[in-house]
């Protein structure tokens, strides 16, 4: 399966995202031709090779026009221009945005009236493909919901300030085209790192992570440790891309890569490159069929003085709590005694919060933890028509085709109530309809 691996050990803003994406190959005039769909002119392009930390990648920037020529005296084609230069140049600190993260981030006053359902109606009336306008509303939902969350107010009242700019709103589309001209790989991430130390933002002075990047991130689930760089590395731009592109975040396994490319920030850091690295090539492990993908924490523990009481009132805690799954199973433990062998899945990022919790709810003075890879059949859900209703069904495909279904439970009890008959009436007339 064609993958796409994002290396985070020095974070990730928009513009460092695309300057990867073009390292990588994605065609500048395709990317500039394709944001033309926009329908925004006040802004062009500029791509350069530079090196950071002696390593050499692609530095983009979003220039604005008024920024380039405040009289407005020049004139580009299609409202922007290209520039890309092979040779070295010098790092440009033009890039509008979060702040000064050194990705190329600024203060600025540069259109901060854009709500989200106004570039919502943007991206709607664009003749942009389904899947980039889809992706990319998506992004910005998750920066609504943030900006929300902060000021307290419904997402779609918030007011984007940075992200609504001209420059992040190229970003973030400019990263779902670049997307698609690669193909739409399977995206996965190393564990995000930032640095340390304070951002003066639209929100005032707060120290890094900022405010709408921690909400970002924690609203999908997503760990994130600092390092020494006293600088912030992950913008609130990045941390949406992130949230809403990648499927799971950890270390590279059964990658085979076949392109690197390094997308570069302005500054030089003082601990690491400040560049952001991307590997494109094929998942091993997965290339076989088209079934979905992740990991989940395994949670075990064995118990030989626990009364049955104490281990329901445990299980149904757990599953409260969102536990994936929560069972135990009869064993034979140390000097014959029989026992439990009690297990709970849950989210990679919940493990130690549902450890804790076997801890102190049960006698365990011990939990073995370990990752767990899952193969899982894509669903849908469909309508199941009988004599006595319509069911609610879960389709579970496999290489395009239905290999399980599994009407509703809830479903089938409506329509069985409706109808006077017994549930298991339904449910195989259900079955019979799809005629598996």
């Amino acid at each position: 399966m064609k993958t796409l691996y994002l290396d985070l050990f020095s974070g990730i803003s928009g513009d460092m995202f695309l300057g990867a994406m073009l390292d990588l190959g994605v065609d500048l005039h395709a990317l500039e031709h394709e944001l033309e769909k926009l329908g925004l002119d006040e802004y062009h392009l500029h791509a350069s090779r530079q090196q950071r930390g002696a390593i050499a990648g692609t530095k983009f920037d979003v220039h604005l026009e008024d920024e380039c020529d405040p009289g407005g005296h020049e004139k580009h084609d299609h409202g922007h221009h290209r520039e890309h230069h092979d040779e070295h140049s010098h790092a440009h600190g033009h890039k509008h945005g979060h702040h000064d993260s050194g990705h190329g981030h600024h203060d600025h006053d540069h259109d901060h009236g854009r709500n989200f359902t106004d570039i919502k109606d943007l991206l709607s009336r664009s003749k942009l493909s389904e899947w980039v306008k889809s992706r990319s509303i998506a992004v910005f939902q998750r920066v609504a919901n943030a900006e929300g969350k902060i000021h307290g107010r419904p997402a779609a009242e918030v007011h984007f300030h940075e992200v609504g700019a001209v420059d992040s709103i190229v970003d973030i589309v400019g990263a779902c085209i670049a997307l698609e001209l690669l193909g739409k790989p399977r995206v996965l991430a190393s564990p995000v790192v930032d640095g340390t130390g304070w951002v003066k933002c639209a929100h005032g002075k707060f120290p890094v992570p900022a405010p709408a990047t921690l909400e970002i991130l924690g609203a999908r689930g997503v760990s994130v440790s600092q390092c020494e760089e006293p600088y912030e590395l992950v913008t609130p731009t990045g941390a949406a891309l992130l949230a809403e592109l990648v499927e799971h975040f950890g270390p590279m396994r059964g990658l085979t890569p076949h392109k690197i490319g390094y997308g570069l920030g302005t500054r030089e850091n003082r601990t690491r490159p400040n560049v952001l690295r991307a590997v494109l090539g094929e998942s091993t492990d997965a290339a076989a069929h088209d079934w979905e993908t992740d990991f989940v924490c395994v949670l075990q523990t064995n118990l030989d003085d626990t009364n049955a009481e104490l281990l329901g009132a445990f299980v149904e805690k757990a599953m409260a709590l969102g536990a994936l799954d929560v069972f135990h199973t009869s064993i034979q433990m140390k000097k014959s005694r029989p026992g439990v062998l009690l297990s709970v899945l849950c989210a990679e990022t919940d493990g130690d919060k549902f450890a804790a919790l076997m801890l102190r709810e049960t006698t365990a003075f011990g939990v073995r933890r370990h990752s767990a890879e899952r193969r899982k059949l894509r669903r849908e859900f469909a309508s199941a028509p009988t004599p006595f209703g319509e069911v609610r069904v879960k389709l579970g495909k496999l290489d395009g085709q239905i290999i399980q279904a599994a009407p509703e439970f809830e479903s089938c009890r409506q329509v069985a109530e409706r109808a006077g008959v017994p549930v298991k009436q339904v449910y195989d007339a259900a079955l019979r309809s799809l005629k598996l």
